[in-house]
């Protein structure tokens, strides 16, 4: 239920002109309607910003209601911090205007991600910057306010990710993924700005999209081999909006797994562990920003224990948009195709329960040949790339 990483997170890191700024916690209002909401309404504005000059759309910007949720929701798995530099002079907090900003005033926002179960090394840090006042030092600033919260927390190893469209070509002007698979270009602002700050690239994602319906010629024919494959050795079970209580344990493990199974490149990360309680509030959280999911599990008939799942999520408000979560089938089951059956069952309850959605968004390790064998399959569509970078604090 990880859903995917906030994109275009590192942004240039050159000064030139006036800095008439400020760096701030974004506070969190009592509801999105209280003055108190600046913060979070600025958010969203830039990170609008941000993905129309990347993607040309705004389908994966956090919302209103996402942007507080991801505050107050599940901080003992996950603490959230966010920030935003907001136009006035550097001095507003020790005697200058005191006036509350608005949102208006938000040239560019930063998240300070601090895991509280596993993985309590590592903080992951965004800076994004509104393309209208890059230049000026806003990424700088908000990096090192970032940065500094993340020591304060004992953090030695900082993760964060920048998002590029198209990918780029192999030659002198990509950075080639350590993995051997997949790049980033190597002048693009993002690049740069990890780069003069100590960064690796460690991975890259790609991000795919497919529009729908899906053709059912495709489809058809690949649902009927993944479930000749799948005989009756395993049992397809879908949900929508709940994990059932007789198998949220077992979805707390497929979930724990996810986080080790999954290619990660060379970032430092290890076990993420989930439990009832967390899948019970990953679910909450869901209703809280306002989207709904579907998950197609399948169960392995002979032992009765899940083998894999995929999941999808939706914002209520964008009826067009989906986007997928997590797909797993635990090594100990592959081979069977019940990544290509789950993702198929997803499809097709999709267009049973949520006629109007148009497109699914998803993302892959360029070095997951399978998964990305079964979403080309089935008709995604390279949309973008994304860089994983990693920095280890002396």
């Amino acid at each position: 239920m990880s859903g995917p990483s906030q994109t275009a997170g590192l942004a240039e890191d050159q000064v030139s002109g006036p800095t008439a700024w400020r760096v701030l916690r974004v506070p969190v209002p009592d509801s999105l309607d209280a003055p108190e909401a600046w913060g979070v309404h600025g958010t969203v504005r830039v990170g609008e910003a941000v993905d129309r000059e990347i993607h040309g759309h705004t389908d994966l910007a956090l919302d209103a209601a996402t942007t507080l949720v991801s505050m107050t929701a599940q901080q003992e798995y996950k603490k959230t911090v966010r920030l935003v530099a907001v136009r006035g002079s550097r001095d507003a907090s020790a005697g200058g205007p005191d006036r509350t900003p608005a949102a208006s005033d938000v040239v560019g926002r930063g998240m300070v991600g601090l895991p509280q179960k596993g993985n309590t090394h590592v903080a992951i840090v965004y800076a994004g910057v509104d393309p209208d006042h890059r230049g000026q030092g806003v990424g700088t600033a908000l990096w090192e306010e970032g940065l500094r919260i993340a020591r304060e927390a004992g953090r030695t190893v900082i993760l964060s990710d920048s998002s590029h469209a198209p990918e780029p070509p192999a030659g002198p002007g990509a950075l080639e993924s350590p993995t051997g698979s997949g790049r980033v270009p190597l002048d693009d602002p993002g690049t740069r700005f990890a780069l003069s700050r100590g960064f690796s690239l460690e991975q890259v994602m790609r991000h795919s999209a497919i529009s729908l319906p899906p053709r059912q010629d495709v489809v058809d024919p690949l649902r009927e081999a993944a479930r000749a494959a799948a005989a009756d050795r395993y049992r397809v079970h879908l949900w929508q909006d709940t994990v059932p209580e007789d198998w949220i344990e077992d979805f707390a493990v497929l979930e724990t797994r996810m986080s080790t199974d999954a290619p990660s490149g060379g970032l430092d990360l290890e076990e993420d562990p989930w439990d009832a309680d967390r899948v019970r509030a990953a679910s909450r959280s869901f209703a809280d920003r306002g989207q709904g999911y579907l998950i197609a599990v399948a169960e392995h008939v002979a032992t009765g224990r899940l083998a894999g799942f995929s999941m999808v999520s939706y914002p209520h408000d964008r009826p067009e948009v989906v986007v997928q979560e997590d797909t797993l089938v635990l090594r100990e089951h592959r081979g069977h195709q019940l990544g290509m059956l789950v993702k198929i069952a997803v499809l097709d309850e999709l267009a049973r329960v949520r006629p109007s959605s148009r497109r699914i968004h998803t993302w892959n390790a360029q070095e997951n040949r399978h998964m990305l064998a079964i979403n080309e399959a089935l008709g995604f569509e390279v949309a973008s790339v994304d860089a994983e970078w990693q920095l280890r604090l002396a």
